[in-house]
């Protein structure tokens, strides 16, 4: 066995006992990071009235990743833990749609795979919509999903747990759909973190070990072909606990929500004199809708847009909502917005809300 691959033993095993043995549900937490501080919309909200209690206290997330029109979509839910997310999203995709959770911990999958027949019943569904399966998210090869099979991946404060982090976004490229979405919150730091934290089994279980600085994963995603990452909600998290906040030294830790699309984007924004229109016609959003937290659409308004996000909108399941003018033949030199231009942690009031593809 290569040292490598004894490491990643290592930290799967560690990981496994935290989330399998050390944490029975959410009060056992070290720390408050893995919490989550944004509102939940009030689709969501009614959604989650029906998710079992216990399956609520076994949920150990830093964010709300359920993008909007998820009806009859396949999602995979990477790192599903106790399956929390995977039953709202049973709800979010109808029963035409389906949910797949993956986590490599086994007594996390016993207990979601438990709480099957509860939430078909609670959703009224003759046959469920959800399946779990046990493996690693850096393996995602070994569990035969086809590949370009999936339209959404989401992931809930799990991603950072990996040591290997660029085969997970290699894997998630692999099996999404063209025009596929990425989804998925995750702690994030302002600078890269001391590397004997990566060696603390409580530090890495607190999701903060091995949390990126964003910049890295910014280099990570491109690699993958994730050229136009883009900030859909940022939090910074107090660590509630002197003994581990005094570890990081002064580093800064983020809930971030991000929206990655699997389409052929350049890595800048430019300007090929496309305008974007929202149709007001998503029932949450009759005013107003997020692309991303640097670009708000309101109904009705032509807007201005970079090639990329034009082609976000027209080659995704968000085409239904716009009307995109302008066939983008004609190059006009850079749009002034971005893909990921300014630093993510650069403004610290509510101006960072607009920090990446922010006009």
């Amino acid at each position: 066995m290569s040292m490598k691959q004894y490491e990643f033993d290592q930290r799967i095993e560690k990981v496994q006992h935290y989330y399998g043995n050390t944490l029975v549900d959410k009060r056992d937490l070290a720390t408050n990071v893995c919490t989550v501080e944004e509102q939940p919309s009030n689709t969501i909200k009614s959604t989650l009235a029906k998710i079992h209690p216990k399956v609520q206290m076994r949920f150990y997330g830093c964010g709300i990743p359920f993008p909007p029109l998820l009806e009859g979509a396949t999602v995979l839910d990477l790192g599903c833990g106790g399956g929390r997310d995977c039953f709202v999203l049973s709800s979010l995709v109808g029963e035409l749609g389906s949910v797949i959770g993956i986590d490599a911990t086994p007594e996390q999958i016993a207990f979601a795979q438990s709480y099957i027949d509860h939430h078909r019943e609670a959703f009224g569904y003759a046959k469920s919509n959800v399946s779990f399966l046990q493996g690693h998210i850096e393996e995602l090869d070994k569990l035969n999903l086809p590949p370009e099979s999936v339209d959404v991946i989401v992931s809930n404060c799990v991603i950072n747990l990996s040591m290997t982090k660029a085969d997970v976004l290699a894997d998630m490229a692999k099996l999404l759909k063209p025009g596929g979405e990425i989804y998925f919150a995750d702690i994030f730091a302002d600078r890269r973190l001391a590397p004997d934290l990566k060696q603390d089994a409580l530090i890495v279980g607190e999701c903060i070990g091995d949390a990126l600085y964003f910049e890295d994963f910014i280099h990570l995603a491109r690699q993958a072909g994730f050229l136009d990452v883009r900030v859909t909600a940022k939090t910074l998290k107090t660590i509630s606990n002197p003994i581990i906040e005094a570890k990081l030294r002064g580093a800064r830790l983020y809930s971030i929500t991000l929206r990655l699309f699997k389409m052929d984007l350049e890595g800048s924004c430019e300007d090929y004199g496309q305008v974007a229109i929202y149709k007001g016609n998503f029932p949450e959003a009759p005013d107003r809708f997020m692309l991303d937290i640097g670009h708000y659409f309101e109904t009705g308004r032509a807007v201005p847009v970079c090639r990329n996000t034009a082609d976000m909108i027209k080659k995704s399941r968000y085409s239904v909502l716009f009307d995109v003018i302008g066939e983008g033949l004609r190059h006009y030199g850079s749009f002034q917005c971005g893909t990921y231009q300014q630093p993510v942690f650069s403004i610290e009031s509510s101006a960072s809300d607009r920090a990446s593809c922010g006009c």
